[in-house]
Protein backbone atom coordinates (compact mmCIF):
# COMPACT_ATOMS: atom_id res chain seq x y z
CA UNK A 1 0.00 0.00 0.00
CA UNK A 2 1.48 3.13 -0.97
CA UNK A 3 2.46 5.72 1.96
CA UNK A 4 -0.10 8.16 2.81
CA UNK A 5 -0.70 11.18 4.62
CA UNK A 6 -4.00 13.30 5.88
CA UNK A 7 -6.31 16.07 4.23
CA UNK A 8 -4.00 18.72 5.68
CA UNK A 9 -0.15 17.10 5.24
CA UNK A 10 -1.77 16.32 1.56
CA UNK A 11 -2.74 19.77 1.01
CA UNK A 12 0.79 21.42 2.94
CA UNK A 13 2.44 18.64 0.57
CA UNK A 14 1.07 20.03 -2.29
CA UNK A 15 1.14 23.52 -2.13
CA UNK A 16 5.31 23.49 -1.27
CA UNK A 17 6.03 21.27 -3.98
CA UNK A 18 6.65 17.66 -2.10
CA UNK A 19 5.60 14.15 -3.73
CA UNK A 20 3.84 12.23 -0.65
CA UNK A 21 6.23 9.35 -1.67
CA UNK A 22 5.85 5.99 -1.11
CA UNK A 23 7.13 2.40 0.14
CA UNK A 24 5.76 0.25 -2.57
CA UNK A 25 8.70 -0.85 -4.99
CA UNK A 26 5.59 -2.40 -7.12
CA UNK A 27 3.00 0.33 -8.20
CA UNK A 28 -0.52 0.16 -7.79
CA UNK A 29 -2.52 1.89 -10.49
CA UNK A 30 -5.94 1.64 -12.06
CA UNK A 31 -6.11 0.23 -15.58
CA UNK A 32 -6.47 3.46 -17.29
CA UNK A 33 -3.28 4.60 -15.88
CA UNK A 34 -1.77 1.57 -17.55
CA UNK A 35 -2.56 2.23 -21.20
CA UNK A 36 -1.73 5.47 -21.14
CA UNK A 37 1.23 4.60 -20.16
CA UNK A 38 1.65 1.92 -22.73
CA UNK A 39 0.61 4.67 -25.16
CA UNK A 40 2.42 7.57 -24.37
CA UNK A 41 6.08 5.25 -23.97
CA UNK A 42 5.20 4.01 -27.56
CA UNK A 43 4.80 8.15 -28.61
CA UNK A 44 8.32 8.75 -26.62
CA UNK A 45 9.57 5.31 -28.98
CA UNK A 46 8.68 7.28 -31.67
CA UNK A 47 9.93 10.55 -30.70
CA UNK A 48 13.33 9.04 -30.02
CA UNK A 49 13.61 7.01 -33.11
CA UNK A 50 12.35 10.54 -35.26
CA UNK A 51 15.73 12.10 -32.95
CA UNK A 52 18.04 9.24 -34.51
CA UNK A 53 17.42 9.84 -38.17
CA UNK A 54 19.68 12.65 -38.83
CA UNK A 55 23.01 11.34 -36.48
CA UNK A 56 22.21 7.57 -38.30
CA UNK A 57 22.29 8.88 -41.77
CA UNK A 58 25.02 11.36 -40.88
CA UNK A 59 27.79 9.93 -43.14
CA UNK A 60 25.62 9.67 -46.21
CA UNK A 61 24.38 12.96 -45.95
CA UNK A 62 28.10 14.10 -45.59
CA UNK A 63 28.88 12.30 -48.54
CA UNK A 64 26.45 13.42 -50.87
CA UNK A 65 26.95 17.22 -49.97
CA UNK A 66 30.18 17.17 -49.63
CA UNK A 67 30.28 18.18 -46.14
CA UNK A 68 33.35 18.27 -43.43
CA UNK A 69 32.57 17.56 -39.50
CA UNK A 70 31.85 21.09 -38.87
CA UNK A 71 29.38 21.81 -41.66
CA UNK A 72 27.90 18.11 -40.41
CA UNK A 73 27.67 19.49 -37.25
CA UNK A 74 26.27 22.95 -38.28
CA UNK A 75 22.74 20.55 -39.72
CA UNK A 76 22.52 19.11 -36.28
CA UNK A 77 22.84 22.62 -34.92
CA UNK A 78 20.36 24.04 -36.73
CA UNK A 79 18.24 20.96 -35.90
CA UNK A 80 18.28 21.56 -32.33
CA UNK A 81 17.66 25.42 -33.03
CA UNK A 82 14.14 24.38 -33.66
CA UNK A 83 13.66 21.97 -31.26
CA UNK A 84 14.55 24.96 -28.33
CA UNK A 85 11.44 26.87 -30.01
CA UNK A 86 9.15 23.84 -29.76
CA UNK A 87 10.26 22.43 -26.52
CA UNK A 88 9.15 25.76 -25.02
CA UNK A 89 6.30 26.70 -27.60
CA UNK A 90 4.37 23.79 -27.08
CA UNK A 91 5.38 23.65 -23.37
CA UNK A 92 3.74 26.72 -22.96
CA UNK A 93 0.86 26.02 -25.45
CA UNK A 94 -0.26 22.89 -23.31
CA UNK A 95 -0.40 25.15 -20.19
CA UNK A 96 -2.51 27.82 -21.72
CA UNK A 97 -4.55 25.38 -23.31
CA UNK A 98 -5.16 23.08 -20.98
CA UNK A 99 -3.52 20.45 -18.51
CA UNK A 100 -4.80 17.19 -18.22
CA UNK A 101 -7.17 15.73 -21.24
CA UNK A 102 -6.65 18.84 -23.19
CA UNK A 103 -2.60 18.63 -23.52
CA UNK A 104 -3.68 15.91 -26.30
CA UNK A 105 -4.89 18.92 -28.50
CA UNK A 106 -1.11 20.01 -28.08
CA UNK A 107 0.56 16.56 -28.64
CA UNK A 108 -0.76 15.55 -31.87
CA UNK A 109 -0.41 18.78 -33.28
CA UNK A 110 3.42 18.85 -32.21
CA UNK A 111 3.58 14.91 -33.81
CA UNK A 112 1.58 16.11 -37.16
CA UNK A 113 4.98 18.52 -37.61
CA UNK A 114 7.25 15.63 -37.92
CA UNK A 115 5.48 14.23 -40.24
CA UNK A 116 5.20 17.12 -42.43
CA UNK A 117 8.57 17.95 -42.37
CA UNK A 118 9.65 14.26 -43.08
CA UNK A 119 7.76 14.68 -46.22
CA UNK A 120 8.97 17.66 -47.05
CA UNK A 121 12.52 16.65 -46.52
CA UNK A 122 11.80 13.37 -48.77
CA UNK A 123 10.60 15.00 -51.32
CA UNK A 124 12.40 18.80 -51.66
CA UNK A 125 15.69 18.31 -49.52
CA UNK A 126 17.71 18.23 -53.07
CA UNK A 127 20.11 20.86 -52.13
CA UNK A 128 21.77 21.39 -48.73
CA UNK A 129 20.09 24.50 -47.75
CA UNK A 130 16.92 22.95 -48.33
CA UNK A 131 17.65 20.18 -46.19
CA UNK A 132 19.01 22.23 -43.37
CA UNK A 133 16.02 24.47 -43.38
CA UNK A 134 13.81 21.00 -43.32
CA UNK A 135 15.85 20.14 -40.14
CA UNK A 136 13.62 23.18 -38.43
CA UNK A 137 10.46 21.59 -38.52
CA UNK A 138 11.72 18.62 -37.39
CA UNK A 139 13.47 19.92 -35.00
CA UNK A 140 10.14 21.95 -33.41
CA UNK A 141 8.06 19.11 -33.75
CA UNK A 142 10.82 16.59 -31.44
CA UNK A 143 11.17 19.96 -28.96
CA UNK A 144 7.72 20.10 -28.56
CA UNK A 145 6.55 16.45 -28.36
CA UNK A 146 8.30 15.95 -25.20
CA UNK A 147 7.49 18.09 -22.60
CA UNK A 148 3.93 17.71 -23.74
CA UNK A 149 4.11 13.86 -23.65
CA UNK A 150 6.11 13.45 -20.23
CA UNK A 151 3.37 15.96 -18.80
CA UNK A 152 0.45 13.32 -20.04
CA UNK A 153 2.03 10.25 -18.42
CA UNK A 154 2.39 12.45 -15.05
CA UNK A 155 -0.84 13.28 -14.89
CA UNK A 156 -2.58 10.13 -15.34
CA UNK A 157 -1.05 8.70 -12.86
CA UNK A 158 -0.89 8.20 -8.63
CA UNK A 159 1.16 11.57 -7.38
CA UNK A 160 2.84 8.22 -5.34
CA UNK A 161 4.09 6.47 -8.54
CA UNK A 162 5.16 9.65 -10.46
CA UNK A 163 8.90 8.79 -10.59
CA UNK A 164 7.88 5.05 -12.12
CA UNK A 165 5.80 6.16 -14.32
CA UNK A 166 7.90 8.60 -16.11
CA UNK A 167 10.93 6.05 -15.96
CA UNK A 168 9.01 3.53 -17.63
CA UNK A 169 7.51 5.50 -20.16
CA UNK A 170 11.43 7.13 -20.64
CA UNK A 171 11.76 3.89 -21.57
CA UNK A 172 10.70 4.51 -25.49
CA UNK A 173 13.86 6.45 -25.33
CA UNK A 174 16.51 4.10 -25.18
CA UNK A 175 14.25 1.28 -27.83
CA UNK A 176 13.89 3.74 -29.98
CA UNK A 177 17.50 4.26 -30.12
CA UNK A 178 18.12 0.65 -30.89
CA UNK A 179 15.22 0.19 -33.05
CA UNK A 180 16.08 3.44 -35.02
CA UNK A 181 19.22 2.10 -35.86
CA UNK A 182 17.33 -0.87 -36.88
CA UNK A 183 14.66 0.49 -38.67
CA UNK A 184 17.26 2.91 -40.46
CA UNK A 185 19.15 0.65 -41.89
CA UNK A 186 16.62 -1.71 -43.55
CA UNK A 187 15.18 1.67 -45.33
CA UNK A 188 18.53 2.19 -46.47
CA UNK A 189 18.60 -1.55 -47.71
CA UNK A 190 15.61 -0.42 -50.20
CA UNK A 191 15.99 3.14 -50.47
CA UNK A 192 18.35 6.22 -49.96
CA UNK A 193 18.68 8.31 -46.92
CA UNK A 194 16.04 10.62 -47.30
CA UNK A 195 13.26 7.92 -47.69
CA UNK A 196 14.21 7.18 -43.99
CA UNK A 197 12.57 11.35 -43.24
CA UNK A 198 9.30 10.27 -45.10
CA UNK A 199 8.53 6.34 -43.98
CA UNK A 200 9.55 6.73 -40.03
CA UNK A 201 7.55 9.85 -39.07
CA UNK A 202 4.53 8.04 -40.82
CA UNK A 203 4.58 5.45 -38.10
CA UNK A 204 3.40 8.01 -35.52
CA UNK A 205 -0.25 8.22 -37.40
CA UNK A 206 -1.83 5.46 -35.42
CA UNK A 207 -0.24 6.92 -32.05
CA UNK A 208 -1.85 10.35 -32.54
CA UNK A 209 -5.18 8.48 -33.06
CA UNK A 210 -5.00 6.29 -29.97
CA UNK A 211 -3.76 9.71 -27.96
CA UNK A 212 -7.28 11.43 -29.13
CA UNK A 213 -9.49 8.40 -28.38
CA UNK A 214 -7.95 7.89 -24.90
CA UNK A 215 -7.03 11.53 -23.94
CA UNK A 216 -10.82 12.59 -22.96
CA UNK A 217 -12.15 13.91 -20.47
CA UNK A 218 -14.83 10.87 -19.52
CA UNK A 219 -11.96 8.88 -19.09
CA UNK A 220 -10.17 11.04 -17.33
CA UNK A 221 -12.75 11.35 -14.54
CA UNK A 222 -13.36 7.83 -14.39
CA UNK A 223 -9.56 7.79 -13.61
CA UNK A 224 -9.84 10.37 -10.70
CA UNK A 225 -12.29 8.75 -8.82
CA UNK A 226 -10.95 5.46 -8.97
CA UNK A 227 -7.14 6.49 -8.00
CA UNK A 228 -9.36 8.52 -4.79
CA UNK A 229 -11.09 5.00 -4.07
CA UNK A 230 -7.52 2.77 -3.64
CA UNK A 231 -6.70 5.76 -0.91
CA UNK A 232 -3.73 7.23 -3.23
CA UNK A 233 -3.18 10.91 -4.64
CA UNK A 234 -4.96 11.91 -7.56
CA UNK A 235 -1.81 13.54 -9.93
CA UNK A 236 -3.89 17.04 -10.38
CA UNK A 237 -6.28 18.51 -7.74
CA UNK A 238 -8.34 19.18 -11.17
CA UNK A 239 -8.91 17.18 -14.21
CA UNK A 240 -8.00 19.86 -16.34
CA UNK A 241 -6.67 23.63 -15.25
CA UNK A 242 -5.75 26.36 -17.62
CA UNK A 243 -3.51 29.40 -16.44
CA UNK A 244 -5.45 32.75 -15.64
CA UNK A 245 -2.20 34.74 -14.73
CA UNK A 246 -2.10 36.33 -18.26
CA UNK A 247 0.09 36.21 -21.16
CA UNK A 248 3.22 35.01 -18.84
CA UNK A 249 1.71 33.59 -16.19
CA UNK A 250 3.31 30.33 -16.89
CA UNK A 251 6.47 30.84 -17.63
CA UNK A 252 6.27 32.99 -14.40
CA UNK A 253 5.29 30.27 -12.17
CA UNK A 254 7.65 27.76 -13.90
CA UNK A 255 11.23 30.00 -13.28
CA UNK A 256 10.17 31.25 -10.22
CA UNK A 257 11.31 27.98 -8.42
CA UNK A 258 14.97 27.36 -7.92
CA UNK A 259 14.33 23.76 -8.68
CA UNK A 260 13.11 24.53 -12.77
CA UNK A 261 16.18 26.95 -13.30
CA UNK A 262 19.07 24.10 -11.48
CA UNK A 263 17.17 21.43 -13.20
CA UNK A 264 18.20 23.11 -16.66
CA UNK A 265 21.65 23.86 -15.93
CA UNK A 266 21.86 19.77 -14.93
CA UNK A 267 20.18 18.76 -18.05
CA UNK A 268 22.19 20.58 -20.05
CA UNK A 269 25.22 18.88 -18.97
CA UNK A 270 23.78 15.78 -19.54
CA UNK A 271 22.26 16.66 -22.69
CA UNK A 272 25.49 18.24 -23.71
CA UNK A 273 27.29 14.72 -23.23
CA UNK A 274 24.79 12.97 -25.22
CA UNK A 275 24.64 15.38 -28.27
CA UNK A 276 28.41 14.84 -28.39
CA UNK A 277 28.41 11.26 -28.37
CA UNK A 278 25.86 10.30 -30.83
CA UNK A 279 26.02 12.83 -33.58
CA UNK A 280 28.93 11.03 -34.47
CA UNK A 281 28.85 7.61 -33.26
CA UNK A 282 28.97 6.39 -36.96
CA UNK A 283 31.39 8.05 -37.89
CA UNK A 284 33.71 7.05 -35.42
CA UNK A 285 32.64 3.43 -35.76
CA UNK A 286 33.30 3.93 -39.74
CA UNK A 287 36.84 4.77 -38.90
CA UNK A 288 37.71 1.55 -37.38
CA UNK A 289 36.42 0.11 -40.38
CA UNK A 290 32.88 -0.99 -39.89
CA UNK A 291 30.23 -1.18 -42.70
CA UNK A 292 27.95 1.74 -43.01
CA UNK A 293 24.77 -0.49 -41.64
CA UNK A 294 26.72 -2.25 -38.97
CA UNK A 295 28.48 1.40 -37.39
CA UNK A 296 24.35 2.31 -37.44
CA UNK A 297 23.24 -0.97 -35.99
CA UNK A 298 25.72 -0.95 -33.35
CA UNK A 299 25.54 2.76 -32.57
CA UNK A 300 22.27 2.06 -31.07
CA UNK A 301 23.45 -0.34 -28.75
CA UNK A 302 22.71 1.72 -25.67
CA UNK A 303 19.38 1.19 -26.14
CA UNK A 304 19.10 -2.49 -25.13
CA UNK A 305 20.05 -1.53 -21.64
CA UNK A 306 19.22 2.05 -21.02
CA UNK A 307 15.55 1.02 -20.19
CA UNK A 308 17.18 -0.58 -17.41
CA UNK A 309 18.35 2.27 -15.30
CA UNK A 310 15.10 4.32 -16.27
CA UNK A 311 12.52 1.69 -14.86
CA UNK A 312 15.17 1.43 -11.76
CA UNK A 313 16.16 4.79 -10.57
CA UNK A 314 12.56 6.25 -11.44
CA UNK A 315 11.25 4.16 -9.30
CA UNK A 316 13.56 3.82 -6.53
CA UNK A 317 13.75 7.97 -6.58
CA UNK A 318 10.18 8.08 -5.33
CA UNK A 319 11.38 5.98 -2.50
CA UNK A 320 14.87 6.87 -1.84
CA UNK A 321 14.30 10.60 -3.35
CA UNK A 322 15.38 12.61 -6.80
CA UNK A 323 18.54 13.69 -5.40
CA UNK A 324 20.19 10.45 -4.15
CA UNK A 325 19.23 9.23 -7.67
CA UNK A 326 20.72 11.48 -9.74
CA UNK A 327 24.08 11.71 -7.78
CA UNK A 328 24.81 7.70 -8.85
CA UNK A 329 23.98 8.61 -12.23
CA UNK A 330 26.33 11.74 -12.62
CA UNK A 331 29.22 8.69 -11.64
CA UNK A 332 27.64 6.18 -14.06
CA UNK A 333 27.63 8.59 -16.98
CA UNK A 334 30.88 10.03 -16.15
CA UNK A 335 32.89 6.33 -15.80
CA UNK A 336 31.10 4.98 -19.37
CA UNK A 337 31.89 8.27 -21.26
CA UNK A 338 35.36 7.72 -20.46
CA UNK A 339 35.20 4.35 -21.51
CA UNK A 340 34.45 5.05 -24.52
CA UNK A 341 38.06 5.95 -25.19
CA UNK A 342 38.39 2.09 -25.45
CA UNK A 343 36.58 1.44 -28.34
CA UNK A 344 38.32 -0.04 -31.21
CA UNK A 345 36.61 -3.10 -32.83
CA UNK A 346 32.78 -4.07 -32.88
CA UNK A 347 32.98 -6.29 -29.67
CA UNK A 348 34.01 -3.04 -27.25
CA UNK A 349 31.47 -0.66 -29.00
CA UNK A 350 28.89 -3.15 -27.91
CA UNK A 351 29.95 -4.14 -24.53
CA UNK A 352 30.90 -0.15 -23.75
CA UNK A 353 27.90 1.29 -25.26
CA UNK A 354 25.74 -1.34 -23.46
CA UNK A 355 27.14 -0.17 -20.04
CA UNK A 356 26.67 3.43 -20.75
CA UNK A 357 22.81 2.54 -21.55
CA UNK A 358 22.43 1.29 -18.20
CA UNK A 359 22.84 5.17 -17.67
CA UNK A 360 22.35 7.15 -20.25
CA UNK A 361 18.74 8.51 -20.34
CA UNK A 362 18.04 7.57 -16.59
CA UNK A 363 18.56 10.93 -15.21
CA UNK A 364 15.75 12.21 -17.40
CA UNK A 365 13.17 10.79 -16.07
CA UNK A 366 13.90 11.66 -12.46
CA UNK A 367 14.70 15.55 -13.23
CA UNK A 368 11.01 15.35 -15.06
CA UNK A 369 9.32 13.72 -11.99
CA UNK A 370 11.31 16.77 -9.94
CA UNK A 371 9.55 19.43 -12.22
CA UNK A 372 6.16 17.79 -12.24
CA UNK A 373 6.61 17.77 -8.19
CA UNK A 374 7.77 21.17 -8.06
CA UNK A 375 5.13 22.88 -10.10
CA UNK A 376 2.54 21.03 -10.79
CA UNK A 377 0.24 23.98 -12.24
CA UNK A 378 2.83 25.18 -14.87
CA UNK A 379 4.07 21.68 -15.50
CA UNK A 380 4.08 21.87 -19.41
CA UNK A 381 5.83 25.37 -19.75
CA UNK A 382 8.71 24.03 -16.71
CA UNK A 383 9.36 20.57 -18.99
CA UNK A 384 9.20 23.05 -22.29
CA UNK A 385 12.05 25.11 -20.98
CA UNK A 386 14.20 22.47 -19.62
CA UNK A 387 14.11 20.30 -22.64
CA UNK A 388 13.74 23.72 -25.34
CA UNK A 389 16.55 24.96 -23.47
CA UNK A 390 18.67 22.37 -21.99
CA UNK A 391 18.49 19.71 -24.93
CA UNK A 392 18.20 22.58 -27.61
CA UNK A 393 20.74 24.86 -26.65
CA UNK A 394 23.28 21.94 -25.58
CA UNK A 395 22.42 20.07 -28.75
CA UNK A 396 22.85 23.74 -31.10
CA UNK A 397 26.36 24.08 -28.85
CA UNK A 398 27.69 20.32 -28.48
CA UNK A 399 27.38 18.91 -31.96
CA UNK A 400 29.72 22.12 -33.43
CA UNK A 401 32.08 22.17 -30.42
CA UNK A 402 32.41 18.39 -30.76
CA UNK A 403 32.79 18.69 -34.67
CA UNK A 404 36.22 20.88 -33.78
CA UNK A 405 37.44 18.98 -31.33
CA UNK A 406 37.22 15.76 -33.24
CA UNK A 407 38.43 17.08 -36.36
CA UNK A 408 41.78 19.02 -34.08
CA UNK A 409 42.17 16.96 -31.11
CA UNK A 410 40.84 13.22 -32.08
CA UNK A 411 37.99 11.37 -30.27
CA UNK A 412 40.34 10.58 -27.10
CA UNK A 413 40.20 14.64 -26.09
CA UNK A 414 36.22 14.68 -27.15
CA UNK A 415 35.50 11.95 -24.65
CA UNK A 416 37.66 13.53 -21.26
CA UNK A 417 36.23 16.77 -22.57
CA UNK A 418 32.60 14.92 -22.28
CA UNK A 419 33.13 13.35 -18.92
CA UNK A 420 34.64 16.82 -17.27
CA UNK A 421 31.37 18.29 -18.75
CA UNK A 422 28.73 15.75 -17.29
CA UNK A 423 30.93 15.90 -13.74
CA UNK A 424 29.76 19.65 -13.42
CA UNK A 425 25.90 18.45 -13.20
CA UNK A 426 27.14 18.41 -9.00
CA UNK A 427 27.24 21.90 -8.65
CA UNK A 428 23.47 22.29 -9.86
CA UNK A 429 22.57 19.16 -7.58
CA UNK A 430 24.05 20.64 -4.89
CA UNK A 431 21.29 23.80 -5.09
CA UNK A 432 18.51 21.87 -6.03
CA UNK A 433 15.33 20.53 -3.15
CA UNK A 434 14.53 17.94 -2.88
CA UNK A 435 10.81 17.44 -3.82
CA UNK A 436 9.77 13.49 -2.46
CA UNK A 437 8.50 12.61 0.86
CA UNK A 438 11.49 10.24 1.94
CA UNK A 439 10.12 6.76 2.70
CA UNK A 440 11.34 6.06 6.15
CA UNK A 441 11.18 2.21 6.87
CA UNK A 442 10.04 2.81 10.68
CA UNK A 443 6.73 3.97 9.50
CA UNK A 444 4.00 1.75 8.25
CA UNK A 445 1.77 2.98 5.41
CA UNK A 446 -1.84 3.52 6.32
CA UNK A 447 -4.68 4.05 3.82
CA UNK A 448 -5.54 7.86 3.39
CA UNK A 449 -8.23 9.68 5.35
CA UNK A 450 -10.93 10.28 3.45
Amino acid sequence: MTASHGPTDAADAEAAGINPGTHRLVPRAPAISWWMLLLTTVAILMTSVDHQILPAVLPEVSQEFGLSPEQAGLINSVYFAGLVAGGIVFGYLSDRIGSGYRRTWTWNIAMLLAIIGGALTFGLAGSFLAFLLLRIPMGISRGGSEPVNVAIVAEWWPKEHRGFAVGVHHTGFPIGQFLAGALIAIVLGSGNWATAFLVIPLLGIPIIIGQAFLGRRRNQATLYRKIEERGQTPPLPELTDRSAAGLWGPVREALRHANVRWAVVLCFLFLWGEAGVVTFLTTQFKGIGMETSQAILVSGASGLTGWIGQVVWGTLSDRLGRKFSIAFLILGWTGTLLAMILIHDVVTAWIILLAWGLFRNAPFPVVYALLVDSVPRAAGTALGIMIGVALGVSGIFASAVSGVVITHLGFTWHYIILAAICLLGFIPLARITETVRVARRDMPDAPRAA
